[in-house]
């Protein structure tokens, strides 16, 4: 006979709830990589797609995730999310741009904002059997009503994993559209598809018998069944992709792979032997993350001797030197960088860095107004502010030293630290101006956010 312990129920009640919750959850990003050139790539082979999806290019975003998983989603606002991992195992230009098809499909949809559509139903079915569940179990039915309970989890997860399929299938079929409208082939989506069938079977010990119902994606192999079709018959499925943008993405894989694989990986597959431009590129990277200064900087130096002002190698020879301890010398290429990228604010927030690691005093009013420039264009880059905190600070203008700690804070979501420095910084500004009304508002988020994360504690 099982005893009822009202106390020991209700936390049971929480943890169902809860992991229906976190099921339905997108998944949340690890951490974001910046880079300029991966950025521009992105932006270049997605604005078509995103006009012909009938979105601004202007309001939407692709954001790179360091996560080795092979996948892309959406979570909210005209942003579309894409772990390293999909674009280290993707083959060609023409394949991501199937995935930011697919991804426009949601934004598009809404159905991220729609996302209660598939909730309510599901949490109405789990509600009733706990509701159900304890009740039996209240009345002595132990067994039972964990039955009751477990059955109707299965089934309100079943409920809201069927509406999960239908919005995947709805986004194909969007992203096949745009891909048609965009004038771009669709053998990139289905070749894409067929890598991670593929996926699918090496991660499966019984591929055959996997529930396709129980899944949040149709299977690979029916989307490729259901699309192929649609996609051959576009009058731009033998459409080529631009060689030269067909370049860009190989410079910007591997340079990716450089920067998130191991080192010793990224030499087995980028040897010494291959002196082409990505390889140079991958080895560049692997070797400052290992820590062979000497080594990096002759593959940096053979990237500018191929391309003397290309901005992005000029990039990454200033990179080397500057977190190399060279900062000085890392001077003249990032000035040309800068100035060969329209004032890229990445790389500006890396030439303010270099100013500043100097400690001469000569170089304070550039980076000054350099770092101004950066995060008037790009105010979402934590090092930037930074940076021109420690400018401000050491110009004596404390007062907007604090505002720039706050942003930092904010933008890496630690309200508790970016409070203080708000607060100090809204005191001392001239009240009114542009900096006291965001310090003010960086102030008041803040502290709603630390007051809400006592209430939860």
């Amino acid at each position: 006979m099982h005893q009822f312990q009202p106390g020991r129920l209700l936390r049971l009640l929480m943890v169902l709830c809860l992991s229906l919750a976190i099921a339905m959850r997108p998944a949340e990003a690890q951490s974001i990589l910046r880079d300029a050139e991966t950025e521009a790539f992105f932006k270049e082979i997605a604005t078509p797609l995103i006009a012909a999806a009938g979105l601004d290019p202007q309001n939407v975003d692709i954001i790179l995730i360091g996560d080795p998983e092979i996948n892309a989603f959406v979570a909210g606002g005209q942003v579309v999310y894409i772990n390293s991992g999909l674009i280290t195992a993707a083959d060609n230009a023409n394949q991501v741009q199937g995935v930011i098809a697919h991804e426009l499909g949601h934004i598009a949809g809404g159905h991220a904002i729609r996302m209660d559509e598939g909730a309510k139903p599901a949490t109405g079915i789990t509600l009733l059997s706990l509701l159900l569940g304890a009740a039996a179990m209240a009345a002595g039915g132990g067994e039972a009503g964990m039955g009751i309970i477990a059955a109707g989890q299965q089934a309100a997860m079943g409920k809201f994993l069927a509406f999960s399929r239908n919005q995947e299938a709805s986004a194909d079929a969007a992203g096949v559209s745009y891909l048609r409208k965009a004038g771009i082939s669709g053998q990139g989506m289905l070749t894409f598809f067929g890598k991670l069938r593929k996926e699918e079977y090496r991660l499966s010990s019984s591929y055959e018998d996997t529930d396709p119902y129980a899944q949040t994606h149709p299977m690979s192999a029916d989307r490729e069944a259901t699309l192929e079709a649609d996609l051959k018959a576009s009058p731009a499925w033998n459409a080529k992709t631009d060689p030269a943008v067909e370049a860009r993405f190989q410079r910007v894989k591997a340079k990716l792979m450089g920067f998130v694989q191991d080192p010793d990986v990224t030499l087995r597959e980028y040897p010494p032997s291959d002196r082409s431009i990505p390889a140079t590129y991958a080895r560049a990277y692997a070797y400052h993350r290992a820590a062979y200064p000497e080594k990096a900087n002759a593959e940096a130096d053979a990237l500018v001797a191929a391309a003397p002002h290309d901005p992005y190698f000029l990039e990454l020879k200033g990179q080397i030197l500057l977190e190399g301890g060279k900062p000085r010398e890392a001077i003249p290429a990032l000035r040309e960088a800068v100035a060969r990228s329209n004032n890229q604010p990445l790389i500006s927030a890396l030439l303010g860095h270099a100013l500043i690691s100097t400690e001469d005093p000569s170089y304070f009013e550039e980076a000054r107004k350099v770092l101004r420039i950066a995060v008037e264009r790009d105010n979402q880059n934590p090092d930037a502010w930074y940076q021109l905190g420690i400018i401000y600070d050491r110009e004596g203008d404390h007062a907007r030293a604090s505002l720039a700690t706050a942003e930092r804070y904010n933008l890496i979501g630690q309200p508790q630290l970016a409070l203080g420095p708000a607060e100090m910084a809204e005191q001392s500004l001239p009240k009114g101006s542009p900096d006291w009304l965001r310090a003010q508002d960086i102030a008041m988020v803040s502290k709603t956010a630390v007051q809400e994360k006592k209430k939860r504690k």
